[in-house]
């Protein structure tokens, strides 16, 4: 399965969060406006320095995409204390995971978030914004759930499941106990219709489809195909899927929501399904089998959402869950408003950027809120440059051949690596409050990062040293060197504007470049540009962007993957272009269909050795994640991929 990573945009956009990890991480394309397509996170939500979203223009030239965002950032730890390293809080979360036991709550009580993100629609499967799957993730469920203690696959609407000894056959049994908000029953025949007449029904335009067409690599041809799996109802309450290949993560993306057949059958068969469910219906008529309905939209104002009182999970007590009785998000035009409100009282949750924590951080005790870090997150900031060998429909080449040689150059990149000095971009633009990055995948991870990778310290004297042995140096005393054939090295380096973190450090990695005699000419252009510039025209030279991540590797390849969309520096390749990008194809490829972690995780190790050492991508700094918090809640604890599960959090303040 190709499934798609996030290149991402303008800075933060606080969003209603999914309630649980589970669905697709991968079903995306370019970020520009935020947006969850069945990713699910169980409580709160987080903001992460590197999705700042301003505006709320739809792109028509680019596919909007999910944040990826993981679960509000809480570390209970004491702000005074000494630095922790990246080890130490994963740790210290995992830790917190296995110690936390969920209390039995009480009935009752609201919980305000402030969001500038509101929906556009009500139909899940046509959603393309952050607002719409968001707020509609607390209606709708799938068939599993990931913890937000351990991102270990749980049973969501589906009790049990066994599956093949070779993986391609997997068996799910429902339960007996879920109705639809209208009081129909759940049944099998309602996931056939969602993942036959919805998903793969090349008639509607929904975003999940993408994320199931599987593609590997026939064994006797060794061509590349593309396969679909099957999907049976075998009586009310088993279902089967038939996949054409293994697929590791294929529990995880069965948290792609399920939707009602008796409602919208009749639609997909008149061919008016694009028309249901859209903004101006009244959004309680929009039945899922979640734990919350919507109860209010008004655009431009505010969203309410309302206990289902039928909802099937109980506590260990027997009560019926949810124990909240609303969730309200306040809409507002501005991430400022959006602190104003918390600092009023007015919102209990607010995602804080670095800037942010200076100014938060003396007011805990009066406001009755904790900051709470937890550490790096899973998206990435890096520096690449364009080594594609194509030309555009008039024949020109994309890139200049002396530019192209540069970057092609192993010691070039490698020299550039030694000129960013990732400490100075902790300091100068994350406050502070971020981690040196040094390997593809995030310490967030867990084993599936490796800390061993080779490391390019900040030394430009090294760096100065590799282009020396390259004989490229500056014979007439500009400050620029030149190559072998008296071309002076210089380029043009882009990032996107409205991200000021991001500006800033693309002005450090650019100070770094020309440290060590590289002309570099920085422009901050609009993130739309960029976007045309990587997927369409690849007519850039260098650019200074970022990439979400996840739990599980296997987002990133459409990044890593030569033939993929998002390899950025050389995309869509016929052929492996290097050797290193062939094997790294088919490690990504092998750990997407080995069922034993142990071995994706040693596959996964050494994809993150190889690209360390290629440097295509030079990676900057991992932002803190960082969040305050009211007090007032119960069943509340940091982990590493969530805060809360809406179900079970209840006030203790009432």
């Amino acid at each position: 399965m190709l499934c798609k990573g996030l290149l991402e945009g303008e800075g933060i956009n606080f969003l209603p969060e999914a309630r649980n990890w589970g669905g697709l991480r991968c079903a995306f394309t370019i970020l520009y406006r935020p947006r969850h397509p069945d990713i699910r996170v169980q409580g709160g939500y987080e903001p992460t320095p590197e999705v700042r979203m301003v505006g709320r223009g739809r792109a028509a030239t680019i596919i909007l995409a999910a944040a990826l965002f993981g679960a509000l950032a809480l570390s209970g730890c004491d702000s005074d204390a000494g630095p922790e390293t990246q080890e130490d809080v994963v740790a210290r979360l995992r830790g917190n995971a296995d110690s936390f036991e969920y209390a039995v709550g009480t009935h009752g009580g609201t919980i305000t978030y402030a969001t500038i993100s509101e929906p556009l629609t009500f139909n899940l499967p046509l959603a393309n914004d952050a607002g719409s799957s968001g707020f509609l993730s607390y209606v709708f469920e799938g068939l599993t759930e990931t913890s937000w203690l351990n991102d270990a696959i749980e049973p969501g609407l589906a009790e049990s499941w066994e599956h093949s000894d070779d993986g391609l056959e997997w068996t799910f049994r429902l339960r007996r106990d879920v109705s639809w908000h209208d009081g129909e029953p759940f049944t099998a025949h309602d996931v056939d219709f969602t993942f036959n007449r919805i998903i793969y029904n090349d008639d509607i335009p929904t975003s999940s489809r993408e994320a199931f067409i599987f593609v590997y690599t026939d064994e006797a041809t060794g061509e590349q195909r593309d396969g679909r799996m099957t999907v049976t109802a075998l009586d009310d309450y088993t279902v089967r899927f038939v996949l054409p290949v293994s697929y590791a993560p294929f529990l995880r993306s069965m948290g792609t929501s399920i939707y009602p057949r008796h409602i919208l059958e009749s639609h997909v068969d008149a061919g008016t399904f694009e028309d249901v469910w859209d903004i101006d219906t009244d959004p309680s008529e929009v039945v899922g089998t979640g734990p919350f309905t919507i109860v209010n939209y008004t655009p431009g104002e505010r969203v309410i959402l309302r206990r289902n009182p039928d909802y099937w999970l109980r506590d260990s007590a027997g009560n019926s869950l949810p124990y909240l009785d609303e969730i309200v998000y306040v809409v507002v035009e501005t991430l400022e408003e959006e602190l104003a409100l918390f600092q009023a009282g007015e919102a209990d949750a607010h995602g804080v950027l670095g800037e942010e924590y200076p100014v938060l951080e003396p007011l805990q005790e009066e406001g009755d809120f904790t900051i709470h870090r937890r550490g790096p997150g899973f998206g990435t900031t890096f520096l690449t440059f364009n080594v594609n060998p194509g030309t555009n429909p008039d024949g020109e080449a994309y890139l200049r051949p002396e530019a192209r040689a540069w970057f092609e150059t192993l010691e070039f990149r490698q020299a550039v690596a030694h000129s960013v000095d990732k400490e100075r971009v902790v300091e100068e633009t994350l406050g502070g409050l971020g981690y040196p990055q040094w390997s593809s995948i995030s310490p967030a991870t867990g084993d599936f990062h490796n800390p061993g990778v080779r490391r390019y310290e900040y030394d430009l004297d090294a760096g100065k040293a590799l282009l020396d042995g390259l004989g490229w140096t500056d014979s007439n005393g500009d400050g620029i060197r030149e190559d072998g054939a008296g071309n002076p090295i210089a380029f043009t380096l882009v990032t996107n504007e409205g991200n000021t973190v991001r500006e800033r450090a693309s002005g450090i990695v650019a100070e770094g470049m020309r440290s060590i005699g590289l002309g570099v000419d920085l422009q901050v252009i609009d993130f739309g540009v960029i976007v045309g510039q990587l997927v369409s025209t690849y007519d850039w030279e260098a650019v200074v962007i970022g990439f979400t991540g996840g739990p599980d590797p296997y987002g990133a390849i459409s990044f890593w993957h030569s033939d993929a969309d998002f390899h950025l520096w050389y995309p869509n390749q016929p052929e492996p272009a290097t050797a290193w990008e062939a094997e790294i194809d088919e490690l990504f490829t092998a750990a997407s269909q080995e069922l034993d972690r142990d071995e994706r995780v040693r596959m996964y190790h050494r994809a993150q050795e190889i690209a360390a050492e290629q440097t295509p991508a030079i990676y900057t700094a991992l932002s803190e994640r960082m969040s305050a918090v009211r007090n007032g809640f119960g069943n509340v604890t940091p982990t590493l991929y969530g805060l809360w599960d809406d179900r079970y959090i209840f006030r203790t303040d009432r």
